[in-house]
């Protein structure tokens, strides 16, 4: 068989979804997490990570990008997105603690919802720490 790397540009939306939990969870077992892949959203959560500790657990929703949605507040939930080939895991309402006053735009105000198509260089350093 001939391996051909595939451009991840021309997948679609589902498959780059796919494309982006493989990479995820490629990152998360270097830190001795297993994942499993939820078919239906289970409490905010795209998969979960158990660690290899046998106690630890993480429930994950997958990103585009950097993010944040008050619909996940409270739920201790952790975002996780890709940057430039480098994956970023943080957990949500710890992280918007530290934002938020940054993010009071009109969108985030009406909908709940704030993203960012690019890191800033301030937003790098803030997710120094988060990043796998």
């Amino acid at each position: 068989m001939d391996f051909k790397k595939i451009s991840y540009s021309e997948l679609n939306a589902k498959a780059k979804e796919m494309y982006n939990f493989q990479k995820a969870s490629a990152k998360l077992a270097d830190y001795g997490f297993t994942t499993m892949w939820l078919n239906n959203d289970w409490q905010g959560a795209d998969f979960i990570g158990v660690h290899i500790d046998g106690v630890t657990s993480i429930r994950v929703q997958l990103k585009g990008r950097f993010s944040f949605n008050q619909k996940y507040c409270g739920k201790d939930i952790f975002i996780c997105f890709i940057s430039e080939d480098d994956v970023y895991l943080y957990p949500h309402d710890e992280v918007l603690d530290k934002i938020e006053h940054r993010i009071s735009d009109k969108t985030y105000i009406k909908t709940g919802a704030w993203s960012a198509p690019k890191l800033t260089k301030q937003n790098k350093e803030l997710l120094a720490k988060y990043k796998l």
